[in-house]
């Protein structure tokens, strides 16, 4: 079954369900997912499925931010369980050890030594952590390791 006919089942059961929250969220994905398809005119397979995902989950990530900054705690909670619930649809995420072996690793193969390297080893750990990882804290992490 592929990420888009999952996506499908859990609306029908969410719907089914009467899970309100769940079905607002699992049609606002289906939407990015449509709206992709057609700027693209490509039917998306898994990886590019999980890029859109990951993108609504910085998007939330960034307007929680915005909305506690503005003391919205309200909103912000409700960013957040769209969070949890797009989760569900991401591979299971890296531990914070085996992001700093990726980057340890990818420093080692590229002979990186310096920050002029940084965009070598980002593209070397991102080949193997996308979606896996959020990417601007493994950012942070190589920019750690370079500069120290």
């Amino acid at each position: 079954m592929t990420l888009k006919e999952r996506i499908t089942e859990d609306m029908k059961a969410a719907m089914r369900a009467s899970e309100k929250e769940r079905l607002l969220t699992i049609r606002m994905v289906q939407a990015a997912i449509k709206q992709r398809e057609v700027d693209d005119r490509v039917v998306l397979d898994d990886a590019q499925v999980i890029g859109v995902i990951e993108k609504m989950v910085k998007q939330r990530r960034e307007s929680i931010a915005a909305f506690e900054q503005g003391g919205r705690i309200d909103l912000a909670e409700k960013e957040k369980t769209e969070i949890a619930q797009l989760q569900a649809y991401l591979p299971a995420q890296l531990s914070a050890a085996e992001i700093d072996a990726l980057i340890k690793e990818a420093i080692a193969s590229t002979g990186a030594t310096s920050m002029k390297d940084m965009g070598k080893v980002m593209a070397a750990v991102k080949a193997k952590a996308a979606g896996r990882a959020d990417m601007g804290a493994v950012s942070a992490s190589i920019k750690a390791a370079l500069s120290g």
